[in-house]
């Protein structure tokens, strides 16, 4: 199983890893780290190993080459801009110590007529030196100017790049426009081929094209072995992860490249398969595979391994009376976190709680501080995240959770893993008008939708459920609604999907 990440806080990831090896097959999780030594450890029976991820690759022309039509003055790439920048404060720093000692030690600079000369040469070297250090200085800015340009390859010269390498290679394009997947093929590919699997199952685009050269080489050796690509999302409706021309197109041509040898593909929506389907030409409709958390269990708190769960509630500093909405996930502007902040000064008494991988983040750190500017500080709360495991009991001492996100194509077509937790909460939910949410929100009455980057409308929807909640969580009580919404029920679906792609079943298989 391969995925893209540290493991750690990729849920879905787990439970599939976890549920696969108590299913009976052999499992190796290979994900990666973006800075020192790799690790490994057990998740449940599946083995994890984590690789370290060099990405050399991941530096863009203008990061390595002089860009002489975007800046022409610009330094090259390097240590010389900071170089010349040191020099010319050093000639400056030098002229003046001169100048003073002409005038406090004139004896101890030399002759007569070396002092003269001396004078001479500091009327003209004050001028050129202070010239110098601005010339420097320009031409520095030129050059970090030229590195963001070169980064955020969003000029006419970027786009014709972009525009030239799709219409002469089309798919194959991405070796140029995205190298830095090579790193990640380097990275993961030797590990892979020296695990021999049976199948593999590739979490995600990035891993797509990794697991798909890892079976091409192992059918080229005579070996079988099966690809199952996990689709988290629709790629050219994501937001791209940087902020480049190159990014999307670069990324789609490199899934659309490997799709084609993917034994099955499995996604979170059957929304999300359609779209695939349509994209790719796949002869099957996806399997689907929702990110629904684990069943509750009731657990015997006396029992020595017994890990108590985080307290919401405490670590917010609040008591069980104050009124607390909850957002848990991945921040970003697109979720509608800066929403959330700016309906709180409107919500008297509420507090909110951001469950967030780093509470440290640049991020959530500038959402704190914009409450504090709302003078609504000390009702914003920042937590980190919790053991999967333990997510579903941590956020039910809320009173209500929060989706707003806003409108992009990948917040449209899928139940989102936060959409489940907060419904095995029984938390009445506050979901924005993206399609399928507010579809299932409003057939089920589990909550109130509001329209997205609308703080207002988010004001009212948010009174709504803190007014009446038990109105909305009395839906839970449907038969039969969270019973399918449960990690359980989607680890059949998976492991019926291994049995059928792998004709000698489990005994020794590797995914």
């Amino acid at each position: 199983m391969l995925v893209d990440n540290k493991v750690e806080g990729d849920s879905r990831v787990q439970k599939a890893a976890q549920s696969a090896a108590a299913a009976g097959w052999d499992v190796v999780l290979l994900g990666l780290v973006r800075s020192g030594n790799g690790r490994s450890w057990k998740l449940g029976d599946a083995e994890v190993r984590l690789l370290p991820l060099k990405t050399p690759l991941a530096k863009r022309h203008a990061e390595r080459h002089r860009s002489p039509l975007r800046r022409p003055l610009a330094y090259p790439p390097g240590p010389l801009a900071a170089y010349r920048r040191q020099w010319a404060k050093a000639w400056r720093a030098d002229v003046a110590t001169r100048r003073a000692a002409l005038r406090v030690a004139p004896e101890a600079v030399g002759s007569p007529l070396f002092r003269t000369t001396e004078k001479v040469r500091l009327i003209a070297a004050g001028p050129a030196s202070k010239f110098l250090l601005k010339w420097v200085g320009f031409r520095a800015r030129q050059t970090r100017e030229a590195q963001k340009a070169g980064r955020r390859l969003q000029g006419p010269l970027d786009r014709a790049f972009t525009a030239s390498w799709k219409a002469l290679k089309g798919n194959r394009a991405w070796r140029r426009l995205e190298p830095v997947l090579w790193d990640y093929e380097l990275t993961y590919g030797k590990e892979i081929d020296a695990l021999k699997p049976d199948l593999i199952h590739a979490n995600d685009f990035r891993m797509l094209g990794v697991g798909a050269r890892a079976a091409i080489r192992a059918r080229a050796a005579g070996r079988k072995v099966k690809l199952v690509w996990d689709a988290h999302e629709f790629l050219p409706g994501v937001r791209p992860w940087e902020d480049n021309a190159h990014w999307i197109p670069g990324n789609t041509a490199h899934e659309s490249e490997f799709a084609p040898y993917a034994d099955a593909v499995v996604t979170v929506s059957e929304g999300l398969g359609d779209l695939l389907r349509e994209r790719h030409g796949l002869k099957e409709q996806p399997t689907v595979v929702l990110n629904a958390p684990d069943r509750p269990v009731e657990v015997d708190e006396t029992l020595d391994d017994f890990e108590p769960v985080p307290d919401l509630r405490a670590l917010c500093g609040i008591g069980p009376d104050v009124p607390l909405v909850v957002y848990s996930g991945s921040p970003g502007p697109q979720r509608g976190l800066g929403d959330m902040v700016e309906a709180l000064p409107k919500l008297d008494g509420a507090h909110m709680a951001f469950v967030v991988p780093s509470p440290a983040a640049a991020y959530i750190q500038s959402l704190l501080r914009r409450a504090e500017e709302l003078g609504v500080g000390d009702r914003l709360h920042a937590v980190p995240y919790v053991p999967h495991w333990q997510v579903v009991r941590f956020l039910s001492a809320a009173d209500a959770g929060c989706i707003p996100i806003h409108h992009w194509p990948n917040h449209e077509i899928a139940l989102i893993t936060k959409f489940f937790e907060y419904s095995h909460a029984r938390l009445p939910l506050v979901v924005s008008d993206v399609k399928t949410m507010s579809e299932v929100t409003r057939s089920t009455g589990q909550g109130e939708v509001c329209k997205a980057e609308d703080v207002d409308d988010l004001v009212r929807a948010i009174k709504a459920v803190l007014a009446d909640p038990e109105r909305y969580r009395a839906a839970y009580d449907k038969p039969g609604l969270l019973d399918t919404w449960t990690w359980e029920a989607q680890a059949e679906v998976l492991d019926e999907l291994y049995t059928r792609l792998l004709a000698d079943g489990r005994p020794g298989a590797r995914s």
